[in-house]
């Protein structure tokens, strides 16, 4: 084999390796693209959620006035209680999910904590969706002392709590105020599952 055809083939073998370098080098480059798509995409959709849970989580309130609906409902301890045996005295009916949302439970217990609304002549009153049995059992793991009072969906719905939480056919996480003269002042909805008791009295005190 001549020098040159030695050099010329040598020449070819660099000019192959220096193409596929280059290719391998190309596909590298749309692999990088695809990939920083692909984290570009991702990135958008859990924005997009993100922002979609802020949203949804916002409390919702109305300070429409109406006369609220009356209701008499059996209670978690066996007793009968009805809107009625609190007229005189503001109320304050706290809807939510009960049976299955700690939550929702934690939320009274701190509410029993605070003195501040006995001090403030202020009942309120849970009502859940549920069987004594099943909201008892709650209550008791819980440390809740206040029995609930047990809806079949009708007074959720005459108040407007269904569906505004996680479940459709539940009631969310909201609160109705009753004034001592049997008229609805206001309703706050909280998706957050929660609200700080001193909140709570701070909006319910604004309104009497």
């Amino acid at each position: 084999m001549t020098s040159g055809t030695a050099t010329r083939r040598l020449a070819e073998r660099q000019q192959g390796l220096a193409e596929i370098q280059q290719t391998q080098a190309g596909a590298a480059r749309r692999r990088q693209r695809l990939s920083w798509a692909a984290w570009g995409a991702a990135a958008l959709i859990i924005g997009i959620i993100v922002a979609i849970a802020l949203i949804t989580s916002q409390p919702t309130t109305s300070s429409d006035v109406r006369v609220a609906p009356d209701f008499t409902l059996p209670a978690s301890d066996g007793s009968s209680v009805s809107l009625a045996d609190f007229r005189g005295e503001p109320v304050v009916l706290y809807f939510n999910e009960g049976a299955g949302c700690d939550s929702c439970l934690l939320q009274m217990a701190e509410i029993e904590k605070d003195p501040a609304f006995a001090e403030a002549g202020i009942t309120v009153l849970p009502i859940v969706m549920n069987t004594a049995d099943q909201i008892n059992a709650h209550r008791e793991r819980l440390g809740v002392q206040a029995p609930f009072l047990l809806d079949d969906g009708t007074v959720s719905a005459a108040y407007d709590t269904l569906g505004k939480g996680m479940h459709e056919g539940l009631p969310g996480h909201g609160f109705v105020l009753i004034d001592a003269e049997g008229n609805q002042l206001w309703h706050g909805n909280y998706p957050s599952m929660w609200l700080a008791p001193a909140d709570l009295l701070k909006e319910v005190t604004a309104r009497l």
